[in-house]
């Protein structure tokens, strides 16, 4: 069973869940935004016992240090938490396993770009696009409009932070965390007992919600959605503009890369219910200027483009698509999560 740990590091108190055996193969995985690593609790669980894993709460999340993120450096301010991290539990040097999921995903592979020598594999888990989430077009990330309008702190469900700030663990509204969780973290078929449920919910409310956390700030814009992208928050860390992790694609030396997904993604996905070029497309959200301005942002493919180029580089990625899977495929389908994940850590250790 995973052992909560406080960790000071240099820049911060970190909570860390500590599973397996020191000398076993090194793990580290990071979690996705409004949540913690709660949710890797039954993953912590499943791991190969010999392997050495951690998995830290970012800050702002579960009860690492709510300190505000500089969402002007992208996932900087996340990426270098974790190195420290590394550091303080004496992995600097030791090359490691790296999973990031969502968010996380961004924040890996930020920290594969920074030092790509501690990097033995990476996985990433429905990861944000290297473009960052929203305001984007094209396989290439072009810009919709030069201020990255449609994206960052601005584009979250105000009802949904007011009740997260309220942490309400209720379901009366389906902007509750409880629903939004179910709704769109899982597919919505996907159900797991009651007490489980709770965990994961408690998790969510234990985000740090504000500017400079989550969402994070907004900057009016004359252009549609008449939002556009912060400098402090989680949401405008992984805003174009400020985040951009295409250059994973250029990184030496270059780890094996495994891009695992549910193929029933509603979060990261080409027609994303959370984007505003999808919404706008399907008349969720009035005043949509159009596909040739405003298309759906296609992060899929903008994903598959950069890692791509890293094959071209001389890299190496497979990719899983999980079946009857939302955004969390390791929590709804864990016997294929796991089938594709050890099997690639154990041909890559």
């Amino acid at each position: 069973m995973a052992e909560l740990q406080m960790i000071s590091t240099a820049r911060l108190q970190t909570a860390v869940r500590v599973s397996g055996d020191p000398d076993g193969i090194p793990l580290l995985l990071v979690h996705g935004n409004v949540s913690s690593s709660r949710f890797f609790d039954e993953l912590l669980r499943l791991l190969p016992p010999l392997w050495y894993v951690l998995a830290p709460d970012l800050r702002g999340f579960g009860d690492s240090q709510r300190l505000p993120v500089d969402a002007s450096r992208g996932v900087a301010d996340y990426s270098d938490d974790l190195h420290a991290l590394v550091e303080t539990v004496g992995l600097a040097g030791t090359p490691f396993h790296l999973l990031g999921w969502s968010l996380g995903g961004g924040v890996a592979m930020q920290y594969a770009i920074d030092h790509p020598q501690q990097i033995v594999s990476l996985t990433l888990v429905a990861p944000v696009s290297p473009f960052g989430f929203g305001g984007t077009k094209g396989a290439e990330g072009t810009p919709c409009f030069p201020d990255y309008a449609g994206s960052g702190g601005g584009t979250a469900n105000p009802e949904f932070v007011r009740r997260l700030a309220n942490r309400d663990a209720g379901q009366d509204s389906p902007f509750s965390p409880r629903n939004v969780m179910n709704a769109f973290y899982f597919k919505p078929s996907f159900a797991m007992e009651e007490a489980r449920e709770n965990v994961y919910v408690a998790a969510m409310l234990q985000t740090a919600v504000g500017e400079g956390n989550y969402p994070g700030d907004l900057t009016p814009s004359e252009n549609w959605p008449t939002v556009a992208p912060g400098k402090r928050g989680n949401n405008n860390a992984v805003a174009p503009g400020h985040f951009n992790s295409a250059a994973i694609a250029d990184i030496n030396p270059q780890p094996p890369i495994l891009w695992v997904r549910g193929d029933s993604d509603q979060i990261v996905s080409d027609t994303s219910l959370f984007d505003f070029g999808f919404l706008g497309q399907i008349g969720a959200v009035p005043g949509w200027p159009g596909a040739e301005i405003f298309p759906p942002q296609p992060m899929l493919a903008q994903t598959r483009a950069v890692l791509d180029r890293y094959t071209a580089n001389g890299g190496h990625y497979e990719e899983e698509v999980i079946e009857n899977a939302g955004h969390a495929p390791f929590i709804e389908q864990p016997e294929a999560f796991l089938e594709a994940f050890v099997g690639f850590v154990r041909r890559n250790s």
